[in-house]
């Protein structure tokens, strides 16, 4: 009868089968490296070929040098199966270069030829607009990243609209979709810039990023295209076409999206700066204005001093010709009182001349003499009524 065993039992069991097998022990195996990573000095890793993978750990991080993501390896260990978790682990203690892996070789030709093709030139990147109020993002809706990228431009800038073009990150026909999705976004007027996005992982895993096809469609994408593909140190063929490369996703969404506390402060301390401005060149101004006014006051009361002194010698002027004018003026009149009267007939009466009238009509002459008519002497003192007898 068969007897019943506990899991512990039985993964116990399968560590002692391994632990005692000679043949597994210190034993080389030749691979290509993906999914590196490295936590308190362990690496963590796996070695694939064309029909299998292996899970790797090492305990000597010195070896990082060597297990490199996508570099082909010739790795030594043995193996161990891991009780608790009930997983099989090949403990690597020692590591060699066995030339490069053929994805990594794939991914060296294809950057060659596109560069050479002038895909990766400078002047082909458009730059960024200066305002962006809609962000088209292509990545998976299921993952992390785009739940990243949401929460950390919202947080900035809850103004910003995020549409999502869901695709697959790796796989079958995933860089079918991804360049489809850059191909319509590009038509779609109403998106200001793209983000392709996707968390970090093996170069397997990013396999679908290093294609012609999506290479082909970001260079030829209207608007301005963001990689923000796996962790800063991932590099893919996208990264070197797109207009910018992103370090990791979140870092997409800084960089297209401004902090508005940090606008906030930034409006205060310009305002700041602006009033500390205005009230320094409105004291500047004031104190200019006080001594141009004392300067024209000073001017005012030189310039008025000067005009009162030309007023007074000009008014001194004036009385003085006005004083000979009518002194001139009194003399000449004096003259013509003297004239008139000696031409007044009272003044000549009283020499001893009459006046002699007949009829109302002053007489100069005898002829003017009617005899037959009384005649009127006015003397000085007075006047006689005579009647002439004779003409003489």
């Amino acid at each position: 009868m068969i007897s019943v065993l506990s899991v512990s039992k039985f993964n116990s069991i399968i560590k002692q089968i391994f632990d005692a097998e000679e043949y597994l022990h210190n034993i080389k195996i030749e691979g290509e490296v993906f999914g590196v990573s490295l936590s308190r000095n362990v690496i963590y890793f796996s070695l694939k070929d064309e029909n299998a993978t292996l899970p790797c750990v090492s305990f000597y991080p010195k070896l990082i040098d060597v297990i490199k993501e996508g570099a082909k390896i010739i790795a030594t260990g043995s193996p161990n199966y891991y009780v608790k978790g009930g997983r099989l682990n090949f403990n690597v203690t020692d590591a060699e270069n066995a030339g490069q892996g053929q994805l990594y070789e794939e991914f060296l030709r294809l950057k060659q030829k596109l560069q050479d093709e002038g895909l990766f030139d400078q002047s082909h990147k458009k730059p960024l607009p200066q305002k962006i109020n809609r962000i088209g993002v292509i990545t998976s809706k299921e993952g992390a990243v785009l739940q990243d990228i949401k929460n950390i431009a919202w947080r900035r800038n809850p103004s910003v609209d995020i549409v999502l073009y869901n695709t697959k990150v790796q796989g079958n026909n995933a860089e079918m979709e991804i360049a489809q999705a850059i191909d319509l976004f590009g038509k779609y007027d109403k998106v200001d810039v793209i983000v392709v996005a996707r968390g970090g992982g093996s170069l397997e895993d990013l396999k679908a990023y290093n294609t012609e096809i999506v290479a082909r469609a970001a260079y030829n994408c209207p608007l301005p295209i963001i990689s923000a593909v796996g962790h800063e140190t991932d590099f893919t063929i996208i990264d070197f076409v797109s207009d910018l490369r992103a370090p990791t996703p979140s870092a997409a969404a800084e960089l297209l999206t401004f902090n508005l506390d940090d606008k906030r402060a930034e409006l205060f301390g310009l305002y700041s700066k602006f009033t500390r401005a205005v009230d320094s060149e409105l004291g500047r101004l004031e104190n200019d204005c006080k001594i141009m006014g004392l300067r024209f006051t000073n001017q005012s009361e030189r310039l008025l001093s000067q005009q009162q002194n030309r007023l007074e010698n000009i008014n001194k002027k004036l009385l003085s010709s006005a004083e000979n004018l009518l002194s001139q003026k009194y003399y000449e009149l004096g003259l013509l009182e003297n004239a008139l009267n000696r031409m007044n007939p009272e003044c000549v009466l009283k020499q001893g001349y009459a006046r002699i009238e007949q009829n109302g009509q002053s007489l100069a002459k005898i002829g003017d003499i009617d005899i037959h008519q009384n005649i009127l002497v006015t003397m000085q003192d007075g006047q006689i009524a005579a009647k002439p007898i004779d003409k003489i």
